[in-house]
């Protein structure tokens, strides 16, 4: 397999960072040049067939120690973990600890340390929770989701980010259709970072395959019917028949936080 070099980028320039609507921060984040977009493009499209064991551990021989991976203890995310438990146990994880989790995705954390012995760094938000709804008079996620995802996960994605050159991720391109675009391998803006997702090409029914397969821990609210688990006030176990993500930020047109949002297409 043909190495990519490391990132050569632009100098830094500002970009907003507001993956959603309602995110006004800016701040500087590096730019890729053309070249280095070109070189992952054709490393994205070579890795199309790979497994997701061998594209991690491409990222891996790519950019560790600068690597790193956000998990929100989806599924995927716990699976990814159980296969760099054993590609790179070093690798930096993180999630993006917003003070509204649930308490047994909190608990999943502490049993995936146990497990493997790779503890998931909490990112967390200036503001505590209280702090935070006392500044804005209430809870901001009934008033504007879009603002409580910004200012509570993706400023803190953008801290973490700091003197990292890659980062991974747990989406599949059949969860919604803007996941549906996103390449193996790509140039995340918002974060001035090269995006991997392993998973991608996977199913639901492949990631659940193997975590029953081989025991990978798993957040027990899944099977109380809560398929895609984010903040507690912005979450719902699904019905029979609704898409897997419909209990996220139900009744309202919001579909993703903001993280993996794709630029629009002309």
């Amino acid at each position: 397999m043909t190495l990519l070099s490391n990132p050569a980028m632009t100098p830094l320039t500002s970009f907003p960072l507001n993956g959603v609507s309602g995110g006004s921060a800016v701040a500087s984040v590096p730019e890729a040049s053309e070249e280095e977009l070109a070189r992952l493009a054709e490393a994205s499209e070579r890795l199309e067939k790979a497994t997701p064991q061998e594209i991690i551990a491409w990222a891996v021989e790519n950019y560790f120690p600068k690597l790193t991976m956000a998990t929100g203890f989806g599924p995927e995310g716990c699976l990814i973990i159980h296969w760099l438990a054993k590609i790179e146990p070093r690798t930096a994880l993180f999630n993006l600890e917003t003070g509204y989790q649930f308490e047994e995705t909190l608990a999943l954390r502490d049993r995936i340390a146990e497990r493997y012995g790779m503890v998931v760094e909490l990112k967390r938000p200036e503001l505590s929770v209280a702090e935070y709804e006392a500044a804005n008079g209430g809870p901001v996620y009934k008033t504007d989701p879009n603002r409580c995802c910004f200012d509570r996960k993706i400023k803190s994605l953008q801290a973490a980010a700091v003197g990292m050159k890659a980062w991974m991720s747990g989406i599949r391109r059949d969860q919604s259709p803007d996941r549906a675009r996103a390449p193996i391998v790509g140039w995340d803006k918002k974060f001035g970072l090269v995006k991997i997702s392993p998973l991608a090409n996977s199913t639901k029914k492949d990631i659940w395959r193997v975590i029953m397969a081989e025991n990978v821990p798993y957040n027990p609210l899944h099977d109380q019917g809560y398929t895609s688990i984010g903040c507690w006030p912005c979450t719902r176990a699904i019905t029979f028949g609704e898409d897997e993500r419909a209990g996220r930020w139900s009744g309202t047109a919001k579909t993703e936080c903001g993280l993996h949002t794709l630029p629009q297409q002309d």
